[in-house]
């Protein structure tokens, strides 16, 4: 898939030189750690909320429009709170490959909302917000920045069962029958460890607006094309990856 996905995004790049790839930013970090305020967040200082969704220049992705569905069995564990949507079987990985590759060819894409599908208009930068985004390496690979949201686990709880409770209607004791059996364990075997692929870690999540405007001015820069040209720069001294396996195929061994 990953051989696949790289000779795709290449073919297109040199059969069509006006299409500009989009810069791919991953999102991770623990349930309730803030992911989706930091995306907010940045939008907002980039002044991108304010934009009708069909012209951004920034769009945001989140990996929980990804899960397979349910079967009916899976559904009732669900409604009881015994369903673990934090396991990396729980996400269609196969559709979240096939949706990034269409992003990064500058398509529009259809994004699964519930019952609904959202249309996504192509972007100078994408966001992708989830929990396992760096789980598996063919997708992880496919993102130019990976930031890790980091806060304290008791922040995350607490956040947690506010959510759950105000906005889900679900009972103190569910939740943290759920959190003590899924969420947490979940976390500290498949979410966490891919905290060491992150390029920049964010403590406190939106509260941290130092990292947060570090990441704005670059992605500013991206916007204003200074990553283009010094992309462009790069290339045009040292090849496309195509170009280099085959300058590196044809030496004698």
């Amino acid at each position: 898939m990953a051989g696949y996905s790289e000779t795709r995004l290449w073919n297109q790049a040199e059969n069509d030189s006006t299409i500009r790839q989009p810069f791919l930013i991953g999102v991770s970090g623990g349930t309730a750690s803030g992911k989706s305020s930091v995306c907010a967040k940045i939008m907002e200082l980039l002044g991108q909320n304010k934009i009708d969704h069909r012209q951004r220049q920034v769009a945001i992705l989140s990996q929980d429009s990804f899960y397979k569905e349910l079967t009916p069995e899976q559904k009732a564990k669900a409604i009881k709170g015994q369903f673990n949507f934090d396991h990396p079987d729980a996400f269609d990985n196969e559709l979240i490959m096939k949706t990034l590759c269409d992003i990064m060819q500058g398509e529009k894409v259809q994004i699964p909302v519930k019952d609904e599908f959202v249309t996504l208009y192509p972007a100078d930068v994408v966001l992708f917000e989830g929990i396992l985004i760096f789980y598996t390496q063919e997708i992880r690979d496919l993102f130019q920045m990976k930031l890790f949201v980091d806060t304290d686990p008791d922040t995350r709880l607490s956040r947690r069962v506010l959510r759950d409770i105000n906005e889900r209607g679900r009972e103190l004791e569910q939740v943290l029958t759920q959190y003590i059996t899924f969420v947490k364990p979940a976390f500290e075997e498949f979410c966490l460890p891919t905290k060491k692929y992150a390029d920049v870690i964010i403590p406190r999540g939106e509260d941290n607006l130092v990292a947060i405007n570090l990441i704005v001015q670059h992605i500013q820069d991206i916007l204003n094309g200074g990553f283009n040209k010094r992309y462009n720069d790069f290339m045009n001294e040292h090849g496309s990856p195509r170009q280099q396996r085959t300058s590196e195929s044809s030496r004698p061994h």
